[in-house]
């Protein structure tokens, strides 16, 4: 089998690219810089980049809830008919995402759908690894709890649908398990880290300012309506989907750490 994996550069997507060719599976990177190349905001380089897949692996950049998402993703599902599976990187708790899902079964009914929100890695390879390193992370979030994910688990149950049978048409929601505040993850991040950080929280608005107007919609999206206490509850999906249980936030740290991560 040959396999797609769109935004084969990002967290989850480099994940499942390695981990599908440790498992001798050819795989196509569907990025703007591959050939060829695949960017969502240029529906001409779609059809290339899935074209002749066995598998196909999406994931959405910046967020499905942003508009046109959904027609979006269901195209490139659509595209990929000839694939025996898909495999959808979606959001948990997010209505526009789900519609993006229901989007995608319509066209490709066998798609597996694994659907996550706050990843784990965000604190070691993400937008709050600089709070991390300089002792504070800030955020315009108070104690609302979040179940975060293992970004491994993720690509873990993704790999799984893409390359063994028993998964097709089935939704897998991803979380850790158990939910934590961001004070409470920082917390932990520090300790594991051998760093003194804290975490501050700090006003939306002073937080968005200067993003240009769509970057700031959907971080009052995301730090309002998403964490609003609606995602606190920890799912099964890795369990169903593996067998195993999800990675704790305590076991993400120390592992984060001993690679260096926070070094």
């Amino acid at each position: 089998m040959s396999a797609v994996v769109l935004g084969a550069a990002g967290k989850t997507g480099r994940r499942v690219a390695e981990r599908l060719q440790a498992r001798g599976v050819p795989v196509r990177a569907g990025s703007r810089s591959a050939t060829p190349p695949f960017d969502w905001e240029d529906p001409a380089t779609w059809a290339p980049a899935v074209r002749g897949a066995d598998a196909l692996y999406i994931s959405f950049f910046p967020d499905l809830a942003v508009p046109g998402a959904a027609e979006a993703v269901a195209e490139v599902a659509r595209l990929a008919a000839g694939a025996r599976r898909i495999v959808l990187l979606s959001g948990r708790g997010e209505e526009e995402a789900q519609r993006a899902e229901r989007a995608v079964f319509e066209v490709f009914p066998a798609t597996t759908v694994v659907r996550c929100s706050w990843f784990a890695q965000n604190f070691s390879e993400g937008y709050l690894l600089d709070g991390v390193l300089a002792g504070e992370v800030a955020l315009p979030v108070g104690d609302v709890r979040e179940p975060f994910v293992d970004v491994d688990d993720i690509a873990d149950v993704a790999v799984t649908a893409l390359t063994e049978d028993g998964h097709a048409g089935r939704v897998y929601e991803l979380t850790g398990p158990r939910a934590l505040t961001f004070a409470e993850a920082v917390e932990e991040v520090g300790r594991a880290a051998g760093r003194r950080v804290r975490f501050t929280r700090v006003p939306l608005d002073g937080f968005t300012a200067g993003e240009e107007d769509n970057v700031a919609e959907l971080m009052r999206y995301l730090f309002t309506e998403v964490l609003d206490g609606r995602n606190v509850a920890t799912a099964d999906g890795v369990q169903r989907a593996l067998g195993r249980p999800a990675t704790d936030f305590r076991e993400f740290a120390a592992r984060a750490a001993t690679a260096g991560a926070w070094a």
